[in-house]
């Protein structure tokens, strides 16, 4: 096998690898909406940027305002699942300020800004 034809087999090997872990990440994503579903109603925001680890944030907010249940997912790769942020479950929404939650984290106030607000 020439150099070239085994250049082509590793970059379809790698192509197909990244279509089969982002598929993975995309179910790991939906699961976790589908089960935050049966909380409340959804909000989700995410931060924006492009060379940096995005933030996407789920939450499930009952009719009182009460947030039920929440799910995070940050990073660059197909690798990132997601996770609960504690300190949200329980909150008000009309109480959350995210720079007082997170104020170490930029993109993740971002996130819970845009979810609060539930722009259209």
């Amino acid at each position: 096998m020439d150099p070239v034809n085994s250049l082509i087999g590793v970059a379809a090997l790698a192509w197909t690898t990244q279509i089969a872990l982002g598929w993975l990440q995309i179910n790991r994503f939906n699961r976790a909406l589908a089960s935050l579903s049966s909380s409340g109603r959804v909000r989700i925001g995410r931060s924006a940027g492009r060379f940096k680890p995005r933030v996407i944030l789920a939450l499930a907010v009952s009719d009182e305002g009460r947030i039920t249940g929440n799910f995070v997912m940050k990073g660059f790769t197909v690798f990132s699942s997601p996770y609960s942020e504690e300190r949200l479950t329980g909150s008000m929404m009309n109480e959350i300020r995210p720079e007082a939650l997170f104020p170490a984290n930029k993109s993740l106030q971002e996130a819970l800004a845009l979810a609060i607000s539930n722009k259209r």
